[in-house]
């Protein structure tokens, strides 16, 4: 069974940038995508952030974060990054990492803990 482990979280300066970090166990799956998902202090639901093929290069974003955010991968270290540019105190979550349909936003394994993400105004 797929297990995520998401770090890099930490408090960061409106304006400025953090990259996490997902470390992937379990069956990857060439066919699908990897994600990035986000809950806000206030939100009762994830909300899809961006994901990236496995088996390939093409990404896809939430407009929220379209130009700020850039997720890529190193498959050898079975980890996907999410480069978080331009932070804004919106950004603010518990970010988690879950595998998704290729072109999908809909997450296919039980979550991990999740990495926080506080940025102060």
């Amino acid at each position: 069974q797929a297990q995520f482990v998401e770090s890099g979280g930490g408090l960061v300066q409106a304006g400025g940038s953090l990259r996490l970090s997902c470390l992937v166990s379990g069956r990857l799956y060439t066919t699908w995508a990897m994600a990035w998902f986000r809950q806000t202090p206030a939100g009762k639901d994830r909300e899809f952030v961006g994901a990236m093929n496995w088996g390939g290069v093409a990404t896809y974003y939430a407009d929220s974060v379209k130009g700020r955010f850039t997720i890529s991968k190193d498959i050898g270290k079975r980890t996907v990054y999410l480069q978080m540019n331009s932070l804004k105190s919106e950004d603010t979550a518990v970010y988690y990492c879950n595998w998704v349909g290729s072109g999908e936003a809909g997450p296919k394994a039980p979550w991990g803990q999740g990495t926080a993400v506080v940025v102060s105004s």
